[in-house]
């Protein structure tokens, strides 16, 4: 049986519910300046992408009770927008096509309906555009499929193959510098650490994971030997990407950095990270790390408060 979501959880969503609905006009008697509602809109844009769909493929694609259906394609069909024609193989069912006018009236919508999200985006710099497409597509992958948990894809944690190193350097780069604006400096950082870990690190007691889940690389994190401390290991580049976060591998890639460091013999775990980075803090935290240091910097162009943490075995 699935867990029961928090109800803060639960009020969160509706808040972005009814944030998104005003925002794009689903209150609204006519939907895009027009004497159609947004179910109606929604209809036309779906007659018009598909080859003659029936009424009963639109209930079931659209999750559309049969009888509202019934009445709303007979309201477009009254106005002349709507066309039915008999199927050949059964007389019961009828085929939909917008008219002449129907197809006019929905490029008049479609057009109106581009230039409304362009006007939305357009005071969006790049970073904020890629976020939002981000957080967005997570939205969909997550809640666009029934999932239970015994069905959930696995997550695999593996070594790095040729390339993976690369694709750490380039997805910290990319996401660091869009959620935070760290730029290059950042990267630059980041690339020493993935160098310095290819060109000379020791199989028994330092490792790089690659998470994957649903097929496709979705995290990352190292473990190396700390220069200047016997028995401390450092936990470094810990990344989850957005599309795959809420899935545990964060607090696997943590895990697993534990299990091994136990295991190659280090008293210790430090790591540092930046106060900002609340996600990473919290796994943390749930891991048994404790706060040791706090300092200011502006190493990636921009003030922060970096941290470090640390966990005893």
């Amino acid at each position: 049986m699935l867990a029961a979501p928090p109800d803060a959880s639960v009020a969160a969503v509706r808040h972005f519910n009814r944030f998104y609905t005003r925002l794009v006009g689903a209150l609204d008697e006519g939907h895009l300046r027009s004497d159609y509602s947004l179910t109606e809109v929604r209809l036309l844009y779906e007659i018009a992408h598909r080859d003659a769909p029936t009424a009963t493929e639109l209930s079931r694609d659209l999750a559309l009770d049969a009888g509202y259906l019934s009445r709303l394609l007979q309201r477009l069909e009254e106005r002349g927008i709507l066309a039915r024609t008999a199927s050949a193989s059964d007389a019961r069912r009828s085929h939909l096509a917008l008219t002449r006018s129907g197809r006019a009236l929905f490029r008049r919508l479609d057009a109106w309906a581009h230039d409304a999200v362009a006007e939305l985006l357009a005071p969006l710099g790049d970073r904020e555009h890629e976020a939002l497409l981000d957080a967005m597509r997570t939205i969909e992958q997550l809640l666009d499929r029934p999932r239970a948990p015994e069905d959930d894809a696995p997550l695999v944690l593996r070594e790095p193959r040729p390339g993976d190193l690369g694709w750490v350097v380039e997805r910290h780069g990319v996401l660091y510098d869009r959620e935070y604006g760290w730029g290059a400096p950042f990267e630059a950082l980041v690339a020493r650490v993935v160098a310095d870990f290819a060109t000379d690190h020791d199989p028994a007691r330092e490792r790089a994971w690659i998470a994957e889940h649903e097929g496709a690389r979705a995290g990352s994190v190292l473990l190396v030997r700390h220069p200047d401390r016997v028995g401390v290991a450092k936990l470094r580049l810990l990344l989850v990407e957005p599309r795959a976060r809420g899935h545990g591998i964060g607090q696997a890639l943590v895990r697993e950095c534990t299990r091994f460091a136990r295991e190659a013999g280090y008293h210790t775990i430090t790591l540092w990270t930046n106060a900002v980075l609340a996600s990473a803090r919290r796994l943390y935290e749930a891991e048994g790390y404790r706060l040791v240091h706090e300092e200011a910097h502006t190493l990636f162009g921009k003030g922060e408060m970096g941290q470090t943490w640390e966990l005893a075995l």
